[in-house]
């Protein structure tokens, strides 16, 4: 996908003799909301890091906006705006001159493209406030603004609800979701709440130890729901009649069935009523991000040469 923002290939990373980043191949499809999930030292801030000419990869390819991140940086990254690691700013100056500074450093920015953003985050009536006055969901929309001053065709932002209260998460959700929806920018966001990478995202890709483990759509995760809830006094003797006439094809954790092609709730419930086996309930569960994601991080990642 040649015109993809990010085009990721056999990445590699490693500090010390210990990789980071392992054999990623990663591809971000234009005008996508992108997640990037995985635990503490999965490798997502050092492949982030790489994205952004911050880190040097030890091998691979990493192209951005089209261009080669290693050989040129400032082109790669001219139309990139993120949000990585804690962002800083001056304390004791206020919202609009931190951001007045902090463009200077990539190039001049006029006082209405300022004013465009910090009314796009929604801090108009607070920018003149010293920065020290700033509550954390008004730090992590000061951090917005100033990743979108370069009018970016890519935003890449690393955990850009952490630390903040329910009403900041939502309200930060719904700031990404309108800039996705009226500036048309490909986000790629890397973040531990899985509930809102579920409702922001429409792709996602899963580490573990450096290694990918997962990529797709999030509409495939919620789609895999062949999974029923089954409550009964008796699971174990009901799953082995189920599975004995054919109506499933696995059980697990003392409380899911897992249907046969064909199969429906309807009459898993008519064989276990007319076998006598007490049923308080059959259900159809609806598989989460969290679901799917914790129980894909229970397999152990490959083991590089076996």
């Amino acid at each position: 996908m040649t015109d993809a923002p990010i085009h990721l290939t056999d990445l590699r990373k490693v500090f010390g003799g210990r990789p980071a980043v392992e054999s990623l191949d990663l591809t971000v499809p234009r005008g996508e909301i992108f997640g990037l999930l995985g635990h503490n030292g999965a490798g997502k801030s050092t492949t982030i890091g790489m994205m952004l000419g911050q880190v040097w990869p030890t091998s691979g390819s990493i192209r951005v906006c089209g261009h080669d991140v290693t050989s040129n940086r400032q082109k790669a990254l001219e139309k990139v705006g993120a949000i990585f690691e804690s962002p800083v700013f001056y304390d004791y100056l206020s919202g609009w001159r931190n951001l007045d500074i902090l463009s200077a450093y990539s190039g001049a920015t006029t006082k209405a493209r300022i004013a465009e953003v910090v009314e796009w985050v929604g801090l108009t009536g607070r920018i003149d406030s010293k920065v020290r006055t700033y509550s954390h969901g008004m730090r992590a929309r000061l951090a917005l603004a100033q990743a979108l001053l370069p009018k970016p065709e890519l935003l890449i932002l690393d955990e850009p609800s952490d630390g903040l209260d329910p009403e900041g998460i939502h309200e930060m959700r719904e700031t990404i979701l309108r800039l996705h929806r009226e500036l048309g920018l490909t986000i790629m966001l890397s973040s531990h709440l899985l509930n809102e990478v579920e409702q922001l995202c429409t792709r996602i890709a899963i580490m573990q130890k450096g290694h990918k483990v997962f990529e797709g759509q999030v509409s495939e995760v919620k789609a895999a729901r062949g999974r029923v809830m089954l409550k009964t006094a008796d699971f174990n003797g009901a799953t082995a009649l189920l599975q004995s006439n054919g109506l499933i094809t696995a059980a697990s954790e003392g409380r899911f069935i897992v249907l046969a092609p064909g199969r429906s709730t309807a009459e898993v419930i008519r064989l276990l009523v007319a076998s006598n086996v007490p049923v308080e309930g059959v259900w159809q569960h609806e598989q989460t991000l969290e679901d799917f994601y914790l129980n894909l991080l229970k397999t152990p990642p490959p083991v590089p040469g076996k």
